[in-house]
C-alpha cells in the first residue's frame, strides 16, 4: 500500500485508507455518556494491512478496540469498531497494522507513518452540533449602508460623524473619513431588494451590525438596545424580518461580545463616575499594553474592550443575545470571537462561548451561532461552544493562494491578514494540505456549519483576487462544495471589486445594472441551486481523487448521492475517472472516462454507476 503522498500527483486519492465524521463512516452515536459508538473504516484492496484496531482515550489512557471486518467489495473492504463513549466529546484514530512493515496512523490529516500527537485525531462528540436547516443554506452578506437605500433623500438630520457620499462614488479608502463614509444604505432598502436575494438563490440573510454607532461599519455600538435609526430603526428591523421570514429566508444579526464603542452609556458612565457598577465593565490599564489608559480592540480608541469577568457585565451581554432572537434574529455572527474574555493571563473564552450558546438555544432552539476567527480556531471550536466559525483560515487563506492573479494587487503584496508579508502563491497540493490541516482536530459537524467564504465585508474582493470572472468562478465552485455552508457577500455575485476591506465596500450599482457582470451572476444562481439541492453537498464526506499544482479532483458522498468536483485552475494532465457512468450537474461532459482537461474551470458530476 502507497502511504506516502506519491509523485504523480494522487495526494491522498482513492488508493489511500479513509475516515471522516460523515454518516458513512460514523454510522452509531450515543446520546449520553457511557453509550456505544460504531464508526467504520474504508480500506482500499491490495494494500499490506493485515489487521485494523481504533485507538481512543478513556480516563486518561489510551485504549485499542479490534476492528472487525463489515463489508467486502471488489475494490475495498470496510472495517467497523464500536467503543464506549464515557465523556462528553470522544477523540479517536485509526491504528493500522502493516505487519513486518510496521504499522501507520490514520487521523483528520491523513496517514501518517510515524507516531502523532492527539490533536489531530478525529472527534466525536455527544453534541449534536448546530440547526440542521443550516446545513442546506447559502449565506448572504449584507454590509447595510452599501447595499440599498429605500429612499434617495436619507434622514433630514445626520450625526456629527457622518460623512455623506453619493451613492455611485467609491469609498475613499483610507483616509480620516474611511470609517465615517455614509452612502445611506438602509434595512427597508434591504426589504426592497429581497426579490435579487431570492433569484441569487440564497436563503440566509447576515446582517453586518445595525446598532446605533459613531461609524458606518458600527462595530462600535453606542447602545445595544435599539436599532439605529439611520438604517429605520426598530421598526424597519420589524418589517425585514417579516418579509424574509415570509419568504423562507433566515435573518443573522452581528453582535460584538468583545467590545463595545467610546460612545456607549456604559463606557461614558465608568468614565465619568468611579464608583458605578459599569467601571468593571472594562479594563483600566495604564501601561504600554493599554496606551490609552483602558484596554481595547487591537489598540483602536474608540473600541473599549468588556471585562467578562465581572458578573453584571455578563448578565447583561447575555440578555442582549436573547432579547434579539426573541425579536425574530434566527441566530448570530460573533465579531472577533478569538478575543472574546482574553485579556492578558484571563483566558475564558471557551466558557463565554458555552454561555452564549445556552442563551441562544433557551430563547431560540433552532438557533445559530457563528463565530468570527482569523487564524486557527481548531482551540476555540469545541462542543458546546460556537456552531461553526468564519472559515478564513482553513478555506479562504488557500484558495486565495492557489487562485490569486499573478499581478497581485499591491496590498496584498504588501501583507495579508495580520502577517508582515503578501500573499503566498500556493499550488493545489499546499492548499489541499492546508484545507486538511485545519479540518482535523474538530468535529465534523462542526466542519459542516462553519461558513465557506472566499471573501467579506474585510477583505479584498475575491474578483480583484482572481483576475478574472474564470478564475473567479473556480473558488466559487470550492466555496459551494467543499464541506461547510457558502457564505457570499454581496456584490461578489456581479462581480465587484476591491482590493482592500474598505475598497471591497462599494455600493450596488442597482441603478446600472449594465454594469454588472451577467453571465458570473447566471453561474452563481447554478451553482447556488446545486449547493442547496444537494445532500451530499451538505452533510457528505469528502475524499480527493487528485491534486496537483492546477487540478484538485475529489468526491462528496452521503448515503443517497455521491458527486465528482473537479476544480482546475489552468491547462493540466488528463485525469482518469475510475467512475464508468457520470452525469453533468456543472461543466463539460466526461469524454471515454477522462475528465476535461481544460481551465480555469469547475465542474461537478454525480456518480450513477
Amino acid at each position: 500500500m502507497v502511504l506516502a503522498v506519491e509523485e504523480n500527483a494522487i495526494a491522498a486519492g482513492l488508493a489511500q485508507p479513509h475516515h471522516d465524521g460523515s454518516e458513512l463512516y460514523v454510522v452509531e452515536r450515543p446520546d449520553a455518556p457511557g453509550g456505544e459508538a460504531t464508526v467504520r473504516l474504508r480500506l482500499p484492496q491490495g494494500t499490506d494491512v493485515e489487521h485494523v484496531f481504533l485507538r481512543h482515550v478513556q480516563d486518561g489512557e489510551p485504549r485499542a478496540v479490534a476492528a472487525v471486518l463489515d463489508e467486502e467489495g471488489e475494490d475495498e473492504s470496510w472495517f467497523r469498531a464500536r467503543f464506549t463513549v464515557m465523556a462528553e466529546t470522544a477523540r479517536y484514530r485509526w491504528l493500522l497494522d502493516r505487519g513486518e512493515h510496521g504499522y501507520s496512523w490514520l487521523n483528520g490529516a491523513g496517514v501518517v507513518d510515524t507516531d502523532v500527537g492527539d490533536q489531530d485525531d478525529f472527534v466525536l462528540p455527544l453534541d449534536p452540533g448546530g440547526p440542521a436547516w443550516h446545513l442546506d443554506s447559502v449565506v448572504y452578506e449584507i454590509f447595510p449602508d452599501r447595499f440599498s437605500r429605500a429612499g434617495a433623500a436619507g434622514p433630514a438630520e445626520l450625526p456629527d460623524w457622518a460623512v455623506p457620499r453619493p451613492w455611485d462614488a467609491l469609498p475613499e479608502g483610507r483616509s480620516k473619513n474611511t470609517s465615517r463614509e455614509w452612502f445611506g444604505g438602509d434595512l427597508p432598502g434591504i426589504e426592497l431588494r429581497l426579490d435579487h436575494v431570492a433569484k441569487l438563490g440564497a436563503s440566509v440573510l447576515y446582517l453586518t451590525p445595525f446598532f446605533p454607532a459613531g461609524s458606518t461599519h458600527r462595530y462600535d455600538a453606542s447602545s445595544f438596545d435599539l436599532v439605529d435609526p439611520l438604517l429605520g430603526g426598530d421598526e424597519a428591523l420589524d418589517s425585514l424580518l417579516s418579509a424574509a421570514h415570509g419568504r423562507g429566508m433566515r435573518v443573522l444579526g452581528d453582535l460584538t461580545l468583545n467590545h463595545c464603542g467610546a460612545g456607549h452609556e456604559w463606557f461614558a458612565d465608568a468614565q465619568d463616575y468611579p464608583h458605578v457598577a459599569e467601571r468593571d465593565f472594562f479594563y483600566w490599564d495604564d501601561d504600554a499594553y493599554s496606551p490609552h489608559g483602558y484596554a481595547t480592540w487591537l489598540g483602536v480608541r474608540s473600541l473599549p474592550k468588556l471585562n467578562w469577568a465581572d458578573p453584571e457585565l455578563q448578565r447583561r451581554m447575555l440578555d442582549i443575545t436573547r432579547r434579539w432572537l426573541r425579536r425574530g434574529l434566527d441566530g448570530w455572527r460573533i465579531d472577533v470571537a478569538n478575543m472574546v474574555a482574553r485579556h492578558g493571563a484571563y483566558d475564558t473564552n471557551a466558557e463565554v462561548a458555552r454561555l452564549t450558546r445556552d442563551a441562544v438555544l433557551a430563547e431560540r432552539p433552532e438557533g445559530l451561532l457563528i463565530a468570527e476567527h482569523g487564524h486557527d480556531f481548531r482551540r476555540d471550536l469545541q462542543p458546546g461552544g460556537w456552531h461553526g466559525v468564519m472559515n478564513y483560515t482553513g478555506f479562504l487563506r488557500p484558495v486565495w493562494s492557489w487562485l490569486r492573479r499573478d499581478d497581485l494587487p499591491q496590498p496584498l503584496r504588501e501583507g495579508f491578514w495580520a502577517l508582515p508579508v503578501g500573499l503566498a502563491p500556493f499550488g493545489g497540493r499546499e492548499a489541499v494540505a492546508t484545507m486538511r490541516e485545519l479540518r482535523s482536530g474538530v468535529p465534523w459537524q462542526s466542519t459542516l456549519h462553519s461558513w465557506t467564504l472566499v471573501d467579506s465585508h474585510d477583505l479584498a474582493r475575491f474578483r480583484s483576487v482572481a483576475g478574472s470572472r474564470e478564475r473567479q468562478l473556480v473558488g466559487v465552485g470550492l466555496q459551494m462544495t467543499t464541506p461547510g455552508v457558502p457564505m457570499i457577500f454581496a456584490g461578489d455575485e456581479i462581480g465587484l471589486e476591491g482590493e482592500w476591506g474598505e475598497d471591497a465596500r462599494r455600493t450596488i450599482p442597482w441603478e446600472r445594472i449594465e454594469t454588472w457582470d451577467g453571465p458570473l451572476f447566471d453561474e452563481y444562481r447554478t451553482l447556488v441551486a446545486l449547493r442547496r439541492s444537494s445532500d451530499a453537498l451538505a452533510r457528505g464526506g469528502l475524499r480527493y481523487l487528485h491534486v496537483s499544482d492546477d487540478a484538485i479532483a475529489y468526491l462528496r458522498e452521503s448515503r443517497s448521492e455521491r458527486l465528482l468536483c473537479l476544480a482546475a485552475r489552468a491547462p493540466h494532465h488528463p485525469i482518469a475517472a475510475p467512475f464508468a457512468r457520470l452525469e453533468t450537474l456543472y461543466g463539460e461532459d466526461v469524454d471515454g472516462g477522462v475528465l476535461p482537461a481544460g481551465g480555469p474551470a469547475f465542474h461537478v458530476w454525480r456518480i450513477t454507476e
